[in-house]
């Protein structure tokens, strides 16, 4: 056989692969069905809170404080529960003979009180905390330290609802985790709306008392999201028995793979830390000089927070999915299936995610203004933030494509590899931000830091594809396939040459509905580019694109005919 042969063979097999993708898909349908009621309330969510406190430098405060719970959970812990927990569970489930369970309780118990220590010092440092992040002074900073007081309890509850959320997932139940942070959102829409009403005659300014009702109710939106878990836990016939005997239990291994996961998001953290201090910078320079419109740390997270929507949808959805399996076969000793999975994972994912960052490309203006062109957010902050948009939008391709090769590696128990290969995500993006704080005026000076996130994250993926695929390629018969004739890098490049044209038309549509409003442009403009996207299905063996909308036609029929 020869080296193209072979080759084909192996691309063939990769395409082929998944027969037993039936389940994995249904699964991957709630949970993405899930995500999509969550993403929708959480779009609400996001534009309930611009309403009320507009993209300024209050907005930041509350911006600051509701986000640093989230950096340090993950920068201390998250990623290590997100990564190594069902690889962990599944290993352990057919190792030990009582199926896991005491290793379960063990593990839980360390990583809870782990989070209780966390929790505990947070709270008594935010000050230092806040300080870290900002460069705020004066009632600016009072403001910010009261609200991430309130706010910093909820790294406890984001921390438990992971490791609830992932026992449900190594025991192959997907739907909870997806679903009940839904409840987070009404809750914090419901507080929100709660402080519209209350704070009608305050002039915008947030008093005290405003502080402890926004930070406290959105600490009791995530804590409502992890007791919500509690039914599908007992649906699951799981009781956790919290143990102390820790010594001599095998926790040794988890742990040692947790510490280079906590690294990989240390360095993660500490280009976001460049970020969030240049953005927030840039954002007081802004009001400054009289630049119309939010251009600081706010606009950034919420262009941020839609553009990874298509991703936490479909992406997190579908790899959640395959997790369990590939962690069985690497289990197995079987790359060759791990390599299925993963090619499997990039190709049904891509033909979602890029036409959608072509959507957000495209049509980033009228996106935005659908989503947060409400209340206090004006003309000049939406442009500010559909700058951004288009600057993150073609990074969305990349940063999917690394989530899901980053858990090729997870699923064969490697965390050490994915450190070291995020090293050359984080250093790009620091490195570039901090270049256009340096050289660009206040009013693009954060859009370029978003240009330089999707540079860093093209950079790593194809370092982390490189090296995955050496690594899953061993043991195989005659040469070793080259990347570049991989099935997952043929469809993407499809994919990319259908939604070129498919953007340029949707952006034309978008603008000839555009007095229609913000809602019928984006509308019109997402209906064009997706026909022309599967129109080129057929001429350009878009596969995945064809299934999609081979199903959806059936759904219709079926559907028309009952």
């Amino acid at each position: 056989m020869t080296s193209a042969d072979a080759t084909g063979a192996v691309a063939r097999a990769e395409r082929q692969a998944p027969l037993r993708s039936g389940s994995v898909l249904r699964s991957g349908a709630v949970m993405a069905a899930g995500s999509v009621v969550s993403r929708a309330t959480g779009f609400i969510r996001s534009a309930v809170v611009v309403a009320a406190l507009g993209t300024g430098l209050q907005a930041d405060g509350y911006t600051v404080a509701n986000t640093v719970p989230n950096i340090l959970y993950m920068l201390l812990i998250g990623g290590a529960l997100n990564a190594v927990f069902v690889p962990e569970l599944v290993r352990s489930a057919r190792e030990h003979a009582d199926g896991g369970a005491a290793y379960t309780d063990r593990l839980l118990t360390v990583c809870a009180a782990g989070l209780l220590v966390l929790t505990a010092l947070a709270v008594a440092g935010a000050p230092l905390i806040v300080h870290f992040y900002t460069d705020y002074s004066g009632g600016q900073a009072e403001l910010t330290i009261a609200l991430a007081r309130y706010c910093l309890p909820q790294i406890l509850f984001y921390g438990l609802f992971t490791l609830l959320g992932q026992v449900l997932n190594a025991r192959d139940r997907f739907g909870a985790m997806m679903w009940t942070p839904v409840l987070n959102n009404l809750v914090i829409i419901a507080v929100f709306g709660l402080y519209l009403s209350v704070a009608a005659g305050s002039g915008g300014d947030l008093t005290p008392g405003h502080a402890r009702l926004l930070g406290w109710g959105t600490t009791a939106g995530i804590a409502v999201q992890t007791l919500a878990l509690v039914p599908a836990l007992r649906a699951a016939k799981f009781r956790w028995r919290p143990r102390f005997d820790w010594r001599g239990s095998g926790l040794t291994r988890p742990l040692r793979s947790a510490g280079w996961l906590v690294m990989l998001v240390l360095t993660n953290q500490a280009a976001y830390w460049v970020v969030t201090r240049l953005s927030t910078l840039t954002g007081q320079h802004a009001v400054e000089q009289g630049v119309a419109g939010g251009a600081g740390y706010t606009a950034y997270s919420y262009a941020y927070q839609l553009w990874v929507v298509p991703q936490g949808i479909v992406t997190v959805s579908l790899v959640t999915a395959l997790m369990p399996r590939m962690s069985r076969a690497a289990a197995d000793g079987d790359l060759a299936g791990v390599r299925r999975d993963v090619s499997y994972a990039l190709r049904t994912s891509a033909a979602v995610v890029v036409p959608a960052a072509a959507v957000l490309f495209a049509l980033a203006p009228w996106v935005m203004g659908a989503v947060f062109g409400y209340g206090r957010t004006g003309d000049a902050d939406i442009a500010v933030m559909a700058g951004m948009m288009t600057a993150f939008a073609p990074g969305l391709i990349a940063f999917s494509g690394q989530y899901v090769l980053s858990r090729g590696f997870y699923a064969m128990g490697d965390t050490r590899t994915p450190f070291l290969l995020n090293l050359v995500i984080a250093a790009c993006n620091a490195a570039l931000s901090v270049v256009a704080y340096l050289t660009l005026p206040a009013r693009w000076a954060v859009t370029g830091m978003a240009g330089a996130y999707s540079v860093a994250l093209f950079a790593g993926f194809a370092v982390t594809a490189t090296v995955l695929h050496r690594r899953v390629s061993r043991g195989d018969a005659g040469p070793r396939p080259a990347l570049w004739r991989s099935a997952g890098l043929w469809a993407h490049a499809r994919l990319v040459l259908a939604c070129v044209p498919a953007a340029a038309l949707a952006y034309g549509a978008a603008r000839a509905c555009a007095e229609l409003g913000d809602f019928a442009a984006t509308a019109a403009g997402t209906a064009v580019l997706l026909a022309v996207v599967v129109l080129s299905a057929r001429p350009l063996r878009l596969t995945e694109v064809g299934a999609m909308a081979g199903a959806v036609r059936g759904r219709l029929r079926r559907a028309g005919h009952g």
